[in-house]
């Protein structure tokens, strides 16, 4: 849990996890809601202006069902 996640605008978080293979399902007002075919794992990420929190960041990464490094790999991409 060392590594350090960058601060990111919410669409490129979006834009992320779509190279790691989410598809986005729906908006729902400020927020888009994207899941992985074949699992379970749905995700809500909030399209609000300015930064997203390191917090709602490390909390969208777990509902992925994946690791921040992970993450991070997906990110550099």
């Amino acid at each position: 849990m060392g590594e350090k996640l960058p601060i990111l605008k919410p669409a490129e978080v979006v834009k992320a996890f779509e190279r790691g293979r989410f598809v986005v399902k729906r908006q729902t007002g400020s927020h888009v809601i994207m899941y992985k075919p074949g699992t379970h794992h749905i995700i809500s990420i909030p399209l609000h202006t300015g930064d997203l929190p390191k917090g709602t960041l490390r909390a969208i990464i777990r509902q992925a069902g994946i690791k921040v490094e992970e993450f991070l790999e997906i990110l550099k991409g």
